[in-house]
């Protein structure tokens, strides 16, 4: 039966492939004129729906393209993304890099950092320049931030450096108004986070910092010239000398972030940086300022309310001086509109009734008697008697 079936149909696609054949064979002899109905008839009739399926698949085709299109539009901008944040980073890196080469104009070297992955590595860096560019064993480490450490060591090629959270880093210190000195190192007793911070120790007990104040290089020694920001002030230590305080700093300059730097030559060291780093001073100061507005405002209206209740107090007691006469006796003051009461004077001095208020359209003058004192009472002389 299987078999009978499939022979059936066998006959039946040859018969009907015979017949497109000849059906296209006749179309291909046909005249142009009358291939043109023919055509346009087989297209509306019997390829109609494979006309359907080739639009269908044209459509699929294009969707498939574009979404592929789509997918690759979407990862570039999603690695352009995660890009963007170093790239601006960088470029803003390099043009502070470059604001800081503005300012120093001479006597230093520009160099790549490169940060070393075994063990101790962490504390020293390398630099892409040496003795050739000039480089000199213990020359200041600078960063548009702040102080990174000094060179230890030089090659013609390439120089060694200690960062500020090497154990062995030392650098003389100050406060930017020039009161209080110290010595910087790191805090080696912190751990974890606190491990990367630095303390200021050996301050004078006289002399105490405010949290948020920026420390600076003093420029003692001759290692590190004066001016060069170091950290801020977080916090005061508690310790045992009970001459000397000590506060923990919060470093200006992340060594892990630092990319590039600049070394200070000794010529540059002598002659001093005090003015390269000064806005950097005004922004703290500046910081500050805005942080203590709200205190010095309620300061400034407290003081204006206590000035003015003196300037009250002052005028009441100028009008009291001004009152008293020369004999030392105080006159009677004039009394208030509307007041209707009777003033006490002293004894000897006549009681006086205050002027009643007039009325609109009075044009009455009320006079005032004032019973004389007694001692002005002239004596009244007795009549003549009749002889």
């Amino acid at each position: 039966m299987a078999r009978t079936a499939r022979s059936s149909n066998s006959g039946a696609d040859t018969v009907l492939l015979i017949v497109c054949l000849v059906l296209a064979l006749i179309a291909v002899v046909l005249p142009g004129d009358m291939r043109r109905p023919v055509a346009e008839a087989l297209r509306r009739s019997a390829l109609a729906p494979l006309l359907k399926l080739q639009g269908a698949a044209e459509r699929g085709r294009a969707a498939i393209a574009q979404h592929d299109a789509t997918v690759v539009d979407r990862d570039s901008m999603a690695v352009r993304a995660m890009t963007i944040a170093s790239l601006e980073s960088e470029n803003e890196r390099l043009r502070r890099i470059l604001g800081l080469a503005q300012r120093l104009r001479w006597g230093f070297v520009s160099a790549e950092v490169l940060h070393g992955k075994g063990l101790g590595e962490e504390f020293t860096v390398a630099l892409t320049a040496g003795d050739a560019a000039g480089v000199r064993r213990l020359s200041p480490v600078v960063a548009p931030e702040g102080l990174v450490g000094m060179v230890t060591s030089t090659d013609p090629q390439t120089a060694q450096a200690i960062v500020w959270s090497h154990p062995d880093f030392r650098v003389s210190a100050m406060s930017t108004d020039g009161k209080a000195f110290g010595i910087v190192r790191p805090h080696i007793g912190g751990t974890g986070a606190s491990r990367y911070l630095l303390e200021m120790s050996n301050v004078p007990f006289r002399n105490s910092l405010a949290t948020g104040a920026l420390i600076v290089s003093s420029g003692l020694g001759g290692t590190y010239p004066r001016g060069i920001p170091i950290g801020t002030v977080m916090q005061e230590l508690t310790t045992a000398e009970g001459w000397a305080r000590t506060y923990l700093i919060r470093p200006s300059v992340s060594p892990g972030d630092v990319t590039s730097v600049m070394v200070l030559s000794p010529q540059k060291v002598q002659t001093g940086v005090a003015s390269v780093w000064t806005s950097v001073a005004a922004a703290d100061s500046a910081a500050r300022a805005i942080a203590n507005a709200g205190d010095d405002a309620a300061r400034r209206a407290a003081l204006a309310e206590l000035a003015a209740r003196h300037a009250v107090t002052d005028s009441m007691s100028v009008d009291d001086s001004t009152d008293v006469n020369e004999s030392g006796v105080r006159p009677p003051r004039p009394p208030a509109p509307g007041d209707s009461t009777l003033r006490a004077q002293k004894p000897g001095d006549s009681v006086v009734r205050a002027p009643r208020p007039t009325s609109p359209g009075d044009t009455t003058v009320r006079r005032r008697r004032r019973r004389p004192p007694a001692d002005s009472v002239p004596p009244v002389a007795a009549p003549p008697r009749a002889p």
